[in-house]
């Protein structure tokens, strides 16, 4: 830990109300974004951001420097936002089945994934990067948290499973299936790319 973290550290632990403030305010956005990837709702993001800062607040004297404070503070707000997945009714979730690729009795693909063209345009990069949201979305709930902890906030395996309750097996399971899917789900759309 630097002098400067140590020094902002101390008059967060202080309850410094300017330190407090400056918190919020610079690292808020951020993890306002990592909730909205896992709940997909403003307002729930909104309050797991709250209950993650006032968690974070409230047990400073835990935070031992080891990582980058806003690396803690993530953390707690991807299990804030998690913990709120949680607490939701639980919904009967949709087969991810639909999603992943067909096989031939043969054990061949039956329809075999093509080359995607680069997205070359910004315009191009930013209809990919709707489009790849909106195909996450579809996901199942159980297989998108997984492909968002892993592939977007960068959890490991292990991370992930503690942060869900699950074995780091069914991590690498629901990762695989989520990504198969996700290529299934793109497929159509970015052979257009291609093509035109």
């Amino acid at each position: 830990m630097n002098v400067a973290q140590d020094s902002f550290l101390a008059s967060l632990r202080a309850n410094d109300p300017a330190a407090v403030a400056s918190l919020v305010r610079t690292e808020s956005p951020r993890l306002l974004s990592v909730a909205r990837r896992i709940l997909r709702n403003d307002e729930d993001a909104k309050d797991a951001v709250q209950d993650g800062l006032i968690a974070a607040l409230s047990s400073l004297d835990r935070f031992e420097g080891g990582s980058q404070l806003s690396t803690w503070l993530h953390r707690i707000v991807v299990n804030a936002a998690l913990m709120k997945l949680r607490s939701k009714k639980s919904r009967p979730e949709e087969s991810i089945d639909e999603f992943l690729p067909g096989f031939e009795a043969d054990g061949h693909i039956s329809v075999p994934a093509s080359e995607w063209a680069p997205a070359d345009t910004l315009v191009m990069r930013n209809e990919v990067c709707q489009l790849v949201r909106a195909s996450i979305d579809r996901l199942p709930e159980s297989y998108r948290t997984v492909l968002m902890l892993r592939d977007i906030e960068e959890l490991s395996t292990e991370e992930t499973a503690q942060a869900l309750d699950i074995t780091p097996v069914a991590v690498k399971v629901r990762l695989h299936r989520a990504r198969q899917a996700l290529r299934t789900l793109l497929d159509p759309r970015l052979r257009e790319y291609a093509v035109s």
